[in-house]
């Protein structure tokens, strides 16, 4: 069970604020564009504004909010562009981790990977996108940790973390989840056959086809101008 900010004092108490924020802007409780209220959220997590104060500081650096002078502090709102940009630089990431995944895979990752597709079909089953989601994850860093090279896994992470703020509410749309586990799974098949080359192309393909699934639900809002 997690640790409420306000029980924790101390060094730690920051970092428990920064850690609570960022669950409560990744499950979409804190809207993109969205301003926060220092005061709001001190009384609601127990706290003085000083501890949220030095975690909105972090959260900024990390990118996830943006500081706006005389205005407040805002949660990142990715531009088309931005998003863009960065599910271009991801796929190249990934392919580049699952080809290099190649070289280290065994047997004990083949039964992680396997409970992990099993596990994201029964959550195709229910309909329970949050828990695909967090499932999705999981296999996602398993490849990037498979590629033994910590600068990939850097830098994947950081575009993860950016694209939390779009990703997440789009898991629940009809048919996405399992067009998704299907590729996962091509993924692996070709690490587990250590054919590098069409492991590379399987996770360049699901990444950028993530993309235009994602795409796909911004078409009516863009086309309303929102």
């Amino acid at each position: 069970m997690p640790t409420s900010p306000s029980t924790v004092r101390g060094a730690g108490l920051s970092q428990a604020i920064v850690a609570e924020l960022k669950q409560l802007i990744y499950a979409g409780e804190f809207k993109p564009g969205e301003r926060l209220n220092e005061a709001a959220l001190a009384l609601r997590m127990g706290t003085s504004r000083g501890p949220i104060r030095e975690a909105i500081k972090v959260l900024a650096g990390l990118g996830i909010v943006n500081a706006v002078p005389n205005r407040g502090v805002y949660v990142r709102q990715l531009s088309l562009r931005e998003m863009l940009e960065v599910y271009e630089l991801r796929a190249l990431v990934f392919g580049y981790a699952a080809e290099r995944a190649c070289e280290h895979f065994n047997e004990e990752h083949a039964r992680k990977f396997e409970r992990l597709l099993t596990a994201m079909d029964k959550a195709c089953d229910a309909d329970d996108g949050s828990k695909y989601y967090e499932l999705n994850l999981q296999f996602h860093e398993l490849i990037l940790e498979l590629s033994n090279n910590q600068r990939a896994q850097q830098a994947y992470d950081d575009y993860v973390k950016e694209l939390h703020l779009v990703r997440r509410k789009y898991f629940n749309v009809p048919g996405n989840m399992r067009r998704s586990n299907v590729e996962h799974r091509a993924i692996y098949e070709a690490i587990a056959a250590s054919n590098q080359s069409r492991a590379k192309a399987a996770a360049e393909k699901h990444v950028r086809a993530g993309r235009v699934r994602l795409l796909a639900n911004f078409e009516e809002p863009l086309a309303r101008g929102e």
